[in-house]
């Protein structure tokens, strides 16, 4: 059903086959109808309209995305809250929202929030991972995340958990605004939206178009319609999600000035980003990312179901530490991974349990790999009871001696785990790798394009998981930190990548063989 707001805007269009007189007439009328805010003709009225639960409104620069989140919340919404990534970027919205009204009467500076009556529109901002638990519990029956692609998902999912209101008949929605992303941290967001975004997607979506998502075992999985469904004994009812894209052509306001002319002379991939909203256009790597995004996509590109060939070489495995961490077994036949096995950390709550799952999927006596450090030092002491190859790796310990980087043969590595991240770059590299297939997998994508590296004068070093402390006493983020999650899946590749000679049982004195398990401090 239309709302009296976008009648009367779409009434202001009969405007231009009016007298002159008649128009001078009808325009003071609407002037007394409308509210402060109105939604222009195109795409902005259509978002506004726009009956999906979670709602997506992006693409170019300058399309009048950051007004329509504020006059949703004006016109339509008794309880809003708008975020930032950070909190100095609200100030903006602030400001324009004062500029609409006219006034700041009603605005606390101190928490921001802006109180009228009958409705409430709150600005606020999670810059860093666990901000967004200061929002827990506090409903707001409308969302909006302006720039989307600067959050992190954890931090988008965590805090559309409280979308909801007691009021009857009001709607509940949430919004999202935005550009293509332009680093790794916010291609989640194809990922989420990718009928509309993912030009691989098998089932794409036209714009505007519903489509009922919920998500089952902790993966989003798409429904036909949005009526309610059950799942072990759950009834679950799937919310709808839609994209509609904003061009800077849509802004009647910013297309009478210069602005599209310097979008226009923005170097590429930047400009296709920014003028087109071309969610597929190549986003720059940095100097220091570990192991190119363009390596990976191509060793994902040359997987196949049918790849595997030979006997099972490898299986690494990254052991939950709790929370939303993940239990990952990563499998290696020659050249060629197999899907990656997941559990989550629920379902592997010690060592016991996780090793029989390792067990389950091992082949050919392949060698298994194991973070040692934390819970996964009791998978490697119940694998090594039961006679099975196992190899602690312990990130912090020494990297081998004598082993180099082999495009130069000179840089050495600060650690084992700078060695095996960067062996297993080379392992990739498209003049001196071995053509590895990885399963196409979104989130090994990111987790394999997070790590950092740096060049010391001991070696190589590279970023670690958690935060640390350098001897200086000033902190340093880890991968966790920007990613919002450990990176179990790329752990688990990285140590299934290695090399390590398979022991036969049959042969004299294995046991003495087995590798003997050292314990560091992380």
């Amino acid at each position: 059903m239309e709302t009296s707001v976008s009648k009367i805007v779409q009434l202001s269009e009969v405007l231009n086959y009016l007298t002159p007189e008649e128009r001078e007439q009808a325009q003071e009328i609407l002037r007394q109808c409308l509210p402060k805010w109105s939604p222009l003709v195109g795409p902005q009225l259509e978002a506004y309209e726009s009956p999906a639960d979670i709602l997506y409104f992006g693409g170019s620069a300058g399309g009048a995305k950051s007004d329509f989140v504020l006059g949703l919340a004006l016109n339509e919404h008794r309880r809003s809250i708008i975020f930032r990534r950070e909190a100095t970027q609200t100030v903006a919205l602030v400001d324009r929202l004062a500029e609409i009204l006219g006034t700041r009467e009603g605005f606390n500076a101190q928490h921001l929030i802006w109180r009228f009556p009958g409705r409430q529109i709150e600005f606020g901002s999670c810059p860093h991972p666990g901000d967004e638990l200061r929002f827990q519990g506090r409903p707001h029956d409308l969302l909006a995340f302006d720039e989307i692609c600067h959050f992190l998902e954890i931090q988008f999912r965590f805090l559309s958990t409280w979308n909801r209101t007691t009021v009857q008949g009001q709607r509940c929605r949430i919004v999202c605004t935005g550009n293509p992303p332009t680093t790794e941290e916010g291609r989640w967001v194809i990922q989420y939206w990718a009928p509309w975004l993912d030009d691989k997607h098998p089932n794409p979506a036209k714009p505007g178009e519903l489509r009922w998502f919920s998500t089952i075992d902790g993966k989003d999985v798409e429904f036909p319609t949005g009526k309610p469904v059950k799942h072990k004994g759950e009834i679950i009812i799937p919310r709808s999600r839609t994209f509609i894209p904003s061009r800077v052509t849509d802004n009647p306001f910013l297309m009478a000035t210069d602005y599209k002319k310097v979008l226009e002379a923005l170097p590429e991939p930047l400009r296709s980003q920014m003028l087109h909203g071309d969610f597929q256009a190549g986003m720059e790597d940095s100097d220091l990312q570990v192991v190119p995004t363009t390596w990976v996509d191509a060793a994902m590109a040359r997987w196949s179901e049918h790849g595997k060939t030979g006997q099972m070489d490898s299986v690494g495995v990254d052991v939950a530490r709790g929370g939303r961490d993940k239990t990952v077994i990563a499998i290696r036949y020659g050249n060629w991974y197999a899907p990656l096995i997941t559990y989550p950390g629920t379902a592997t709550p010690d060592g016991a349990i996780t090793s029989s799952y390792i067990i389950a999927v091992r082949r050919d006596y392949a060698p298994i790999h194991v973070d040692a450090i934390s819970v996964g030092g009791s998978v490697i002491d119940h694998l090594k009871s039961n006679g099975i190859h196992v190899v602690p790796i312990v990130g912090s310990g020494e990297a081998d001696l004598g082993v180099t980087d082999k495009a130069t043969g000179l840089l050495r590595f600060v650690n084992k785990r700078s060695q095996i991240w960067w062996q297993f770059r080379e392992s990739l590299d498209p003049k001196i790798g071995d053509n590895m297939a990885l399963p196409p997998d979104p989130e090994l994508r990111a987790d394999l394009c997070a790590p950092m590296w740096t060049l010391t004068t001991r070696g190589i070093l590279i970023e670690s998981k958690e935060d640390r402390v350098t001897e200086t006493g000033a902190k340093v983020s880890g991968i966790k930190s920007r990613l919002g999650r450990s990176p179990d899946k790329g752990e688990a590749v990285v140590y299934c990548s290695i090399n390590t000679p398979k022991i036969h049982p049959s042969s004299r004195n294995w046991r003495d063989r087995m590798p003997k398990t050292t314990w560091r401090s992380a």
